[in-house]
C-alpha cells in the first residue's frame, strides 16, 4: 500500500468520526458558511497579482516537519499583503499537521483560499464552505472520473470553485465541465518524486478553457517564467517558503524578484 492509499484509508475512518461530531445542518449554521466566496480563477487572471498560490504547510509524509513554529495568521497575512493570488491551507491533521482551525484563522485575509485536503465525500465539500474556503481540491489519483463529476457538481451547488489535480496523461479524462482549474502536480503522490517537466509535458493536453496551475517543485523565478510560456497562470508554492527561517520575508523577497524579472522581459 503506497502513501496515497494509506491517506485515503485514514480519511475514510476520519470521515465517520467527523460526521458523528457535526451534522450537515450544523455545518450550514456556521457563520463562515454564509460569507460571499472569492474567485481564484479571477484572481489568477489579474495581471497585477503574482500568480502564486502560497501554501501554509507544517509537514508532509515525504519531508517530515517543515515548519512547526510560524503561525498561520502571520504567514498567510504576509502572503496576502505581498501579492499572493490565493492561499492554500492544509486541513489534513495526521499526515500534514493541518486543521480546520488553520483555515478559519487564515480566513481573515480577503483573497481566495483553497482547502487542501483529500476530498472523497460530499460532506467534505459542505465542510469546506463552512470553514471559509472558496475552492476545493479534487485529486484525480484517488477518484474515478464519475466521482470527480459528482464532487465537482456538489461544489458548484455550494458556490465553490474546483481545482482538479492531475499527475499524468491518463488522468486527463477526469477533467469535466464543473472543473474550473486544472493543477499539474509535479510530485508523484505514490513515490513523491518531483519533476517540473511534468507540467511542460501536459500543458498542451489541458483544455483551453481551464486555468492551468503548476504545483510542487517550483523554487525559482526562471521556472515560473518558463511555465508561463506554456500557458500556466498559477503556481502553487508552499514548501519553498515554509522551510525558510522566516516564510513571510522569503515570500516578499521572491515576489519582488518575480516582479523585477517580469518588468525586465
Amino acid at each position: 500500500m503506497n502513501i496515497l492509499d494509506k491517506i485515503i484509508e485514514r480519511k475514510k475512518e476520519e470521515l465517520i468520526q467527523r460526521k458523528k461530531g457535526k451534522s450537515i445542518s450544523d455545518l450550514r449554521l456556521s457563520e463562515l458558511y454564509s460569507r460571499k466566496r472569492l474567485s481564484l480563477r479571477n484572481s489568477l487572471l489579474d495581471t497585477e497579482k503574482s500568480g502564486i498560490i502560497a501554501e501554509f504547510k507544517r509537514k508532509s509524509p515525504s519531508k517530515g516537519t517543515i515548519n512547526n513554529i510560524s503561525s498561520v495568521e502571520e504567514v498567510t497575512g504576509a502572503y496576502a499583503k505581498n501579492g499572493a493570488s490565493g492561499l492554500s491551507v492544509l486541513t489534513d491533521q495526521e499526515f500534514f499537521g493541518g486543521s480546520t482551525e488553520d483555515l478559519m484563522r487564515a480566513r481573515v485575509n480577503q483573497i481566495p483560499i483553497l482547502r487542501k485536503d483529500f476530498m472523497i465525500d460530499e460532506y467534505q465539500v459542505i465542510e469546506a464552505r463552512s470553514m471559509g474556503a472558496d475552492i476545493i481540491l479534487l485529486i484525480a489519483a484517488c477518484l474515478t472520473p464519475k466521482r470527480v463529476e459528482e464532487l465537482a457538481a456538489a461544489a458548484k451547488g455550494e458556490g465553490l470553485e474546483v481545482l482538479l489535480e492531475i499527475h499524468n496523461e491518463d488522468e486527463l479524462k477526469h477533467i469535466c465541465d464543473d472543473v474550473d482549474l486544472v493543477g499539474v502536480n509535479n510530485r508523484n503522490l505514490k513515490d513523491f518524486q518531483v519533476d517540473v517537466e511534468t507540467s511542460v509535458r501536459l500543458s498542451g493536453l489541458i483544455p483551453g478553457d481551464k486555468i492551468k496551475i503548476s504545483e510542487s517543485g517550483i523554487d525559482n523565478i526562471s521556472a515560473i517564467q518558463r511555465l508561463k510560456v506554456f500557458g500556466y497562470k498559477g503556481f502553487l508554492m508552499g514548501e519553498y517558503f515554509m522551510k525558510q527561517p522566516d516564510p513571510s520575508i522569503a515570500f516578499a523577497r521572491f515576489v519582488q524578484q518575480l516582479k523585477t524579472s517580469t518588468n525586465a522581459t
